[in-house]
Parts: structure tokens; sequence; C-alpha cells
């Protein structure tokens, strides 16, 4: 039971890395200790329970934010149907991210059975267990619940380490934190196996003979020497101390106990892994801030004057008449205010304007289509597009004339949100999730979205989680990031969440960042993850800068995730090659 304490208190203290608390420093040692218990646990379901243990508490509060969905009385869902709900979909998706723990636990004890302990070298051991972890993240980054990878662990406090992600995308990140996670696991096993407890018995001779003065003279010097050979174990056979005559004082029969542990934190600390994880910490913030050290040299010639409306429109009334009223006046005076600061383009959030934009008779009556046409400055705009008797969540480029000029339709759709999984089956049971009256239904995953100002790059919502969807539009030649956001039904750790996810999309394809959400954080981001800007939350708010288009290609964007191949081909031979040794 105390296992199981620890696991779920170190995946708590993973979880308290992610925004808005940020704590991205316990990233580095929270999973050590299952590390060290999974290898020491002989039995394959313990090792997977441990799994789960702390996959729950690190997901269960990265992901807690999802509960802010109740109540849904706004779409007529009694409140405590709404309240069940929200728990469902807690508990659904916090299982299903700590499963992967799980698996990995299983796995990694089966790669590493307890009779390979004496036979598998450490060095081995840690490879095995990153290349496992980092497979079975981009296994669940191809699904559709995708949000918590150990990279997100460091945004959006640590940039440094967060341009690793310009190498092979987050999973390189991810790389960084299992290794110096591992080798501090290793530095604490070896610590203790080269634990002696013959150490301690003239520690325990002298208690008996009842001298605190000696007793104490013989921890100091067994401390001290313990230091001086800067080893993990030290020998006492050589020292003699004549007993004292002062039997009435007792020492503490806890004290070898505690010079115990000191000799453990000692060997700990003396430890080559030790020593290597600190290296290694420091390796990969180095490599991080050479290139964070890049300057940017924003050409004058590429520059692009953009504004954000952050609109404000409770999802309560957004899909009512008072909504789109309101709805409409806001981001018709945004855009008229806008325009007169001489901007070249407007971005507006996600669904801004929920009509279906396709259908130029619902478009050509509105105040905000009109404003187009009088300002004639481009606008960006959320709403709704067709494909065949479907709709689509999408961001239309208006140009100046009033046409469309582009449409991205969004790839990674919400899950029970905008589309029901196993529709079949579950769809007559939560279909009144959706505000819609007809089905969402994806985008294609090879869109280009030309503006006038030149190629961009676009994520609407959900798609900031999915880091390939930026890349891929990046080395098909965009030159800067849009992203188009709600958020309104989620509590206001989610927006936080939401930002730290563009922050990395940012880095990685190096791209400044423009982002526009209904309620916050609307925001601009430098291609280093800088944030330029940042609205308040739940906020009517308009915002003018100006950001720079950039056609330079980071490796992970020319690449793509090239590091998890090679992991998996260094893991194969490492266990082929384990396996001749013990044949």
């Amino acid at each position: 039971m105390i296992y199981l304490f620890i696991t779920f208190f170190s995946g708590i203290l993973m979880g308290m890395t992610t925004a808005p608390i940020g704590a991205w420093f316990l990233g580095w040692l929270a999973l050590a200790p299952l590390w060290i218990l999974v290898i020491q646990q002989k039995k394959s379901l313990d090792k997977f329970v441990l799994g789960l243990t702390w996959g729950i508490g690190y997901h269960g509060l990265a992901l807690f934010w999802i509960t802010g969905i109740h109540p849904m009385t706004w779409l007529e869902i009694p409140w405590l149907a709404s309240l069940a709900v929200a728990l469902f979909c807690w508990i659904f998706i916090t299982v299903w991210g700590a499963s992967l723990v799980a698996i990995w636990a299983y796995l990694f004890g089966i790669l590493t059975p307890v009779s390979f302990s004496d036979k598998i070298s450490s060095f081995a051991r840690v490879l095995l267990g990153i290349t496992l972890w980092c497979c079975l993240e981009k296994i669940w980054s191809l699904g559709n619940l995708w949000w918590t990878s150990l990279a997100f662990t460091q945004s959006n406090q640590n940039l440094v380490i967060l341009h690793l992600g310009q190498l092979s995308g987050p999973i390189t990140i991810t790389v960084a934190i299992v290794t110096v996670n591992a080798l501090f696991g290793e530095a604490f096993i070896q610590a203790k196996s080269q634990q002696n407890p013959g150490n301690f018995q003239q520690i325990k001779f002298w208690q008996k003979q009842n001298n605190p003065e000696q007793l104490n003279l013989l921890v100091k010097f067994l401390f001290s020497y313990q230091i001086l050979l800067s080893k993990g174990t030290f020998s006492t056979s050589s020292l003699t101390i004549s007993p004292s005559p002062h039997p009435s004082i007792s020492p503490s029969p806890h004290l070898h106990k505690i010079i115990l542990y000191k000799q453990h934190l000692v060997s700990l600390l003396l430890s080559h892994f030790f020593l290597l994880a600190i290296i290694t910490l420091i390796f990969f913030h180095i490599i991080g801030f050479s290139l964070y050290n890049t300057p940017l040299n924003p050409e004058p010639e590429a520059a692009l004057k953009v504004g954000i409306i952050q609109g404000n429109i409770p999802n309560e009334i957004k899909f009512n008449s008072q909504g789109w009223y309101r709805a409409l006046e806001g981001y018709t005076q945004g855009y008229k205010k806008l325009a007169e600061e001489n901007i070249d383009a407007v971005l507006t959030p996600e669904t801004a304007l929920p009509f279906l934009w396709t259908n130029q008779n619902n478009r050509r009556f509105l105040s905000f289509y009109q404003a187009i046409l009088e300002k004639e400055v481009v606008a960006w705009v959320g709403g709704y597009g067709k494909q065949d008797n479907n709709l689509t969540n999408s961001l239309f480029t208006i140009d100046k004339t009033g046409e469309i000029f582009s449409r991205y339709d969004k790839i990674k759709l919400v899950p029970l949100g905008e589309y029901i999984p196993f529709n079949e089956v579950l769809g007559k049971l939560i279909d009144r999730l959706s505000p819609l009256d007809a089905h969402l239904v994806p985008g294609k995953t090879n869109q280009i979205f030309d503006t006038p100002f030149g190629k961009a790059i676009v994520g609407i919502c959900y798609d900031s989680a999915f880091s390939e969807v930026f890349q891929r539009q990046t080395l098909a030649g965009g030159e800067f990031i849009l992203t188009a956001a709600n958020n309104a039904h989620y509590s206001s750790i989610m927006p936080a969440q939401h930002h730290a996810q563009d922050i990395m999309r940012a880095i990685e394809n190096d791209r400044w960042a423009v982002r526009a959400t209904n309620t916050g954080y609307s925001g601009i981001v430098d291609p280093h993850g800088r944030t330029i800007w940042l609205s308040g939350i739940n906020t009517y708010e308009t915002y003018t800068t100006t950001i720079y288009r950039r056609n330079t290609q980071t490796l992970y964007v020319k690449w793509g995730d090239w590091l998890t191949p090679v992991l998996l081909v260094g893991g194969v031979l490492t266990k082929i090659i384990l396996w001749s040794k013990i044949k």
C-alpha cells in the first residue's frame, strides 16, 4: 500500500508541472519513483497497477479541467445528468492516459525481467525504458484522445528545453525527461544495492555499551570516511575505540537507522548514475539554450500587421438568437475599430459567427460581412462549412471583395463534444452533448491554407495538441500560425493549457503564432515561445500587433519525428544482444 501511495503522489507531482501551476522542475524527478518501484516489483500485475496508479495521479490532475463542462443546462441537460457526464468524461480520459503508463510498466517488466537483474546493464535498461515510453506516446498521439504528453510538462515555463522540439518534435522533450528520471532512478537502485548492514555492527556494539560520546564519534568518523573514499560503501573493520565508563547514558535505539539513511544519501549523491543524470540534465538544457539563443532577424518586408477580436460570447447563449446578435454586434464593431488602425487582417475565434459561410445568402446580410465590403480588410472568420450533408468546423479567409479566398476544416474533432465515437451504439444516448443538429466531420489532413499574404499554418482548438498537423503545413510552405478556439465551456485551467500547447507548436515550427479565442486566452507568441501579449479571461478585447512571416525549416519540419524510429531500432538491437548473452 505504501508503494501505491508513493506512486500516486509522484504522479500528482508530475500533474503539477502543467499550466497553470507550471512547476516544470518536478518533471525531471516525478517519474523516478515509478521507475524504481517497477524494477523492484517481481509480479507483472504489480507493475501494471503501479503504472496505472501513477498515470491516474498525473492525468487525473492535469485533465481535471474537463469537469468544467458542468453544468450543461444550457444544452437542456439536467444538472445531475450534466454532473454525471462531466465525471464520466474526466474518468474516461484519465484512465485512457493512465493506461499508457500501465502498459509501459507491464511491458517494461517483460523486457527487463527480474531474472535479468544481474545480467542486464543499467544503460540497456534505460534505453529500453525510453524507447518503450516514446513508442507508446506515438501510438496514443495517433488517436483522438491526446493532450498530456510528458513534453507538455515543460510548457510554458521552460522555454529553453521546449526548443528541443525543433529537433524531432515533442518526442525529443519526452526522451530528455524520461532519460533524466531513469538515471535518477538507477542512481537510487545502485545506492541501495551498495548498502552493507555489516558496516553498522560497531554502531550496534557501542549502543550496547551505552556510550553516546564514543557512538557519536564513530558516526562522524564513518560518515566522513565514506565521503573521503568517494564510494557507495565503506568498511569499519580496522576501527577500534575503547569503551567508556559511563553506562548510565543510553543513546536512541533508532540512531543506527538514521546513520543507515545517511549512508544511503551519500551513496546516492556519489553514484555514477546520479552524476550522469545531472550532467544529462545540463546537457539537454545547453542544447535547448543554443537553439533558444538563435536571433530571429525579422525582415521588414515580411511584416504582417494583424488584429485579434476576443468576442466573449458565453456558451449559454452562443447558439441562440441572443448569442448571434451579440456576436454580430461585437465582432462587427471590433472589426471596424481594428480596420481603422491600418492593419492587414483580422482573426476571429473558432465559430465566432456560427453560420454556414459557404452559403452566400447566409452571409450577405450579416453586418460583419458588410463591414468587410466597406473596410476592405481581410478577415479570418470562424464559422461552419459544408461537406456533403454534414458540417465542418472551419476557418475562412474572406478577402476584401467579400469572397471566400481559402478555407481550413478542423481535423481533430473533440470526442463527445463534436462527434460521437461509436455513433451507432452511443449516438442516441449522448447526442445531446452536441449543440449542432447535423454532425460535424473532420477536415482532410492534406489541407493548404492560402491567404493574400502567403500560406498560413492553421489549427482550430483541439488541433493544437497534435504537432504533426502543424509540421505538415509548415513543410508545405506555411509562414505563420493562426489558431482559433472557443474554450468557453471549460474551466479557466483549460485556456492556460491550450496556450501552452500553441507555444510548443510555435517553437517546433519556428513561426509566429496568432491566437484568437472566444473567452480567453488570446495571444501573440514569437518563434522562441515568448508570449508577446496575452488577453484576459472572460473579457471582450481587441488587439493589434505586427508579426513576421518566416520560411525557415527546423529539423523537425524537414524530417518529422525521426527520433522514435531510431530509438525503436536501437531498442530492438539492444534486446537481441541481451538475449544472445543470456543464451
